[in-house]
């Protein structure tokens, strides 16, 4: 085999699974986004990919590949930089063991990731968390199921990951109620849980009568949902509950919008962004401040804090249409 697939091959079972230990959802990220840049080589230079050398695998590739992702696959440019972070990576480990391929290396190594605009985080407001809770028909098996799943996942902005992980032993509803999961990174979180999200639970888990290790939320064969499964259902309940809440329809929700509703319920309860940054297991707390940012309310205060003190508090209201229409004359 060429120098590429040995160290192709030394770079998953060496660098990110026995020193690095990545998570088994990192390891099949750098897998598709390698399997992908492979094919497109070998369609490129006409070999097979097995034959192909590191020398193949230049800056212009590389970065025909990462138009290709956009252009072709219509991926985001948040994907296209996760791409290029993942043969950043096995760029470097390749630097290690081949220096004779040095300059070929550096060059990929140049490639910058591409600048994107940041949108403001959509949230749920509590008339449209409601609506959606009441969505479930609760006479169904999977109407309880589905209406404790997403109350625990609105209430702990866990993610989609860590909620269809969690197992029947992870639910603690005694005194101090909360529930432990395994996030991202392999780092163990505790999330009280409020009395609400209790009273909704302490059914569930009752019906569910389940063994300490069995998933807390399987399917009817008694699996774990899938994460596309649990991003169906959450759209056919918005749908639903779009009829009740119209206000819902201009809002794309999915299971990391209940997470940012998690978080903005507790910025807007006074909770400081560092301790919602341990709530929702941020490994920065540079990442909650896109809730400061999204919360209109919390920039309405500060103004009211900044203006003079002659200056009657609240919010402009337009003059009546009639007096206008006499002032304009």
């Amino acid at each position: 085999m060429s120098a590429l697939a040995t160290t192709l091959q030394a770079f998953f079972t060496d660098r990110l699974t026995r020193q690095r230990q990545v998570s088994p959802n990192t390891l099949a990220a750098y897998r598709d986004t390698l399997r992908l840049l492979l094919v497109f080589a070998s369609d490129g230079h006409r070999k097979e990919p097995s034959k192909l050398d590191i020398d193949d695998l230049d800056a212009p590739l590389v970065g025909a590949f990462l138009d290709h992702l956009e252009q072709q696959r219509k991926s985001s440019v948040r994907t296209r930089n996760a791409r290029l972070a993942a043969i950043r990576s096995l760029f470097r480990y390749a630097a290690l063991r081949h220096p004779e391929h040095a300059a070929v290396i550096e060059r990929v190594l140049a490639i910058p990731p591409k600048r994107f605009e940041r949108r403001l985080v959509t949230f749920l407001t509590e008339t449209e968390i409601d609506a959606l809770l009441a969505a479930p028909d609760r006479t169904t098996w999977t109407g309880r199921r589905d209406t404790a799943l997403f109350s625990l996942a609105v209430q702990t902005g866990l993610r989609a990951s860590e909620l269809i992980g969690l197992s029947c032993a992870d639910i603690h509803l005694g005194s101090g109620a909360h529930v432990s999961c395994n996030g991202k990174g392999r780092k163990q979180r505790i999330t009280p849980l409020t009395s609400g999200t209790g009273t909704v639970m302490r059914p569930w888990l009752a019906e569910r009568a389940g063994q300490p290790a069995d998933p807390l939320f399987p399917t009817q064969t008694g699996r774990s949902l899938s994460r596309d499964a649990l991003e169906r259902r959450l759209a056919r309940y918005v749908e639903d509950a779009t009829a009740q809440c119209p206000s819902m329809a201009h809002k794309r929700v999915t299971m990391h919008v209940l997470r940012h509703t998690a978080a903005m319920r507790l910025l807007r309860a006074g909770i400081d962004t560092s301790v919602i940054a341990l709530w929702l297991g941020h490994e920065q707390i540079e990442t909650t401040q896109i809730y400061l940012h999204a919360d209109l309310q919390i920039k309405e205060r500060a103004l009211e804090r900044t203006a003079p003190t002659t200056t009657k508090p609240g919010r402009f209201r337009p003059t009546d249409k009639l007096l206008a229409f006499l002032e304009a004359l």
